[in-house]
């Protein structure tokens, strides 16, 4: 059997799930019946974003021009900053990857990031240039990039159209002329041995956790007692398969090849990304794993009543099995109850969490204010590290604060330089370097702390550069920060899930944002609601919303004035006595529209 497998990696939109429809069709695993857009991409929010969430495994069975048969093992990656992790889970899988480049773009910021996760590893790296079938295409341009990039000559580069399928058979055959072959690390001496890499697994009530695996030694099969190596946990496989790209079951999945196995657990905590699967009576070294995904955004999830927590909890830990950079634990809060402190890679992993959470799970949300982790040193000396606004100290019980910065890669091209520069100051950035990128563009290293860049800073630099400029940012040092807490009173009581961390200099104009943005979404009710922002203590901005109102004696007629002027009174008694005694119900889409802003 003749492997090749590979991995698709790009910045986001530069054709990767289009190309990938592409290679399902010219190879035949879809039917030109069954065929649709974003086969690989299998969620809805995948679909109604337009974006690669999940990496996808597929298997392409391909008969070349001398008539041999090859196995062609894809993996699709997303290609958004927030799901590198989701890459750099893929490149341990394969031997080589295609690095995707739109000819009307150029090369963006993160294809320097996944190209250098792809040398990291040591992938043969073949360069494609995508949309040539594009009237903006720019081909020659892209492939000098491309060439002053990676040390290539322009007879590497391929050039493809995912739309028109221009090019993706000659694409195949350098996949088959350049990946190499896998190579199986052990050789068995006498009795088979296994191993195999986990790269992803997701789970199922009947089948429970199911391993997304590539084999390096041996073979798996059904009815064989394998070992976890972290968790030295035993199980006996209940089925082994390939993707098509849906699963379908084989007797057999051997060296080299990238499959599943349903292992009958439904336990949490035993499998693990990066752990190695090995013959339970005669097993192998553990395979080199993954780094753990450090999060960098911080965000509490309370469920709406306390009686659902632990449906919440349980929702949780499934969403982690198709999820391992997501992190978190059970903390507490006076006003919210018992929830869970969550981890995520950045504010659009966040935003498909909550969502899936909603979708997938049937669950109706309090999500607090995305925040980030604060160093606080206390007045006695003491240092505690913050993840939630909510459990940052009043003012005047702390000495400093220290804050973790990032640094920013911006390519742009020349004409929107000044613009993004105007940005920096709003945002606390500094220009760390800047050097001419080639053809028109420049690339940009900015210093920001990361509290910045969750305040709109990617919107605000596409549309300064009318969607030219691309984005990536890498964790950076911990610095001093002058930052307080803004607390949000409703109808007189503090909703704790609506407290952030802002600059002490920005304190009134983020309390005006904040109350605003409430006065807007807030639904009104019986009595008038009053908006509040709280900074050390006092009030700094204030709304309120008119109560709904009732014509009590629309129902009347004839009679005496005195009749409408009792009703008129008692209505009154009834909104004054609301007024010092009602609730306000805030609902999940009013929690998640403020995460927005």
């Amino acid at each position: 059997m003749h492997i090749r497998n590979f991995s698709i990696i790009a910045h986001i939109d530069h054709g990767k799930s289009t190309l990938a429809d592409r290679l399902l069709e010219v190879t035949s695993t879809v039917d030109k019946r069954h065929m649709k857009e974003q086969v690989l991409d299998s969620m809805e929010l995948e679909r109604e974003r337009g974006i690669t969430i999940k990496m996808t495994p597929v298997r392409m069975d391909y008969k070349g021009d001398d008539g041999i048969p090859y196995v062609l093992n894809l993996i699709d990656t997303p290609g958004h900053i927030d799901f590198s992790y989701e890459v750099s889970r893929s490149l341990r899988a394969v031997e080589g990857t295609l690095l995707l480049v739109d000819s009307t773009q150029g090369v963006q910021a993160q294809t320097l990031t996944t190209l250098q996760m792809a040398q990291e590893t040591g992938l043969t790296i073949i360069p494609v240039v995508t949309k040539i079938d594009s009237p903006l295409a720019h081909v020659d341009d892209v492939k000098d990039e491309i060439v002053t990039l990676l040390g290539c000559s322009h007879d590497e580069i391929l050039a493809v159209s995912g739309k028109t399928g221009e090019g993706v058979k000659e694409l195949i055959k350098e996949i088959i002329k350049r990946v190499p072959e896998p190579k199986s690390e052990f050789i068995p001496a006498g009795g088979n041995q296994t191993r195999a890499l986990i790269f992803d697994f997701e789970y199922s009530n009947h089948m429970g956790v199911i391993l997304y695996v590539r084999v390096l030694d041996g073979s798996v099969r059904a009815g064989d007692t394998l070992l976890f190596k972290q968790s030295n946990h035993k199980f006996i496989i209940r089925e082994v398969g390939t993707f098509s790209p849906e699963k379908r079951e084989k007797d057999n999945v051997s060296a080299g090849e990238i499959g599943y196995i349903v292992t009958g657990i439904k336990e949490p905590g035993i499998a693990r990304v990066g752990d190695t699967v090995t013959t339970a009576s005669r097993p192998l070294q553990a395979f080199p794993g993954y780094a753990e995904p450090v999060p960098l955004v911080f965000a509490s999830i309370y469920p709406e009543t306390q009686d659902e927590f632990d449906d919440l909890r349980s929702s949780l830990s499934k969403l982690k099995l198709s999820d391992s950079s997501l992190t978190f634990e059970e903390e507490s809060s006076g006003a919210l109850g018992r929830g869970f402190r969550c981890g995520f890679l950045g504010m659009l992993h966040l935003e498909i969490v909550t969502e899936r959470l909603r979708r997938e799970f049937d669950q109706e949300l309090v999500v607090t204010t995305p925040s980030i982790t604060y160093e606080v040193t206390l007045k006695n000396g003491q240092k505690e590290m913050v993840y939630t606004p909510i459990h940052f100290p009043d003012h005047g019980q702390y000495t400093s604060v220290r804050e973790p910065w990032i640094v920013l890669t911006i390519i742009t091209p020349h004409d929107y330089v000044s613009a993004i520069m105007q940005l920096l100051p709003q945002h606390e950035a500094d220009v760390a370097d800047m050097s001419d990128w080639g053809h028109d563009r420049v690339k940009m290293r900015i210093n920001m702390p990361l509290r910045e860049l969750m305040r709109n800073f990617f919107n605000e630099v596409k549309s300064a550069s009318s969607g030219y400029a691309s984005i990536v940012y890498d964790a950076g040092e911990m610095r001093d920060a002058n930052v307080t807490r803004l607390d949000i009173y409703v109808a007189e009581e503090r909703v704790a899930a609506f407290s952030r961390v802002i600059p002490e200099y920005r304190a009134r104009e983020e309390s005006e944002d904040a109350v605003e943005k409430l006065e807007k979404i807030l639904p009104a009710e019986l009595f008038r609601i009053k908006i509040q922002a709280y900074v050390h203590g006092r009030i700094v901005a204030s709304r309120s919303i008119a109560p709904m109102k009732k014509d009590v004696t629309g129902y009347m007629y004839g009679g005496d004035i005195t009749r409408k002027m009792k009703l008129r009174e008692k209505q009154k008694r009834g909104k004054d006595r609301m007024q010092r005694e009602g609730k306000v119900h805030i609902s999940h889409d009013t929690f998640l529209d403020m995460m927005k802003s």
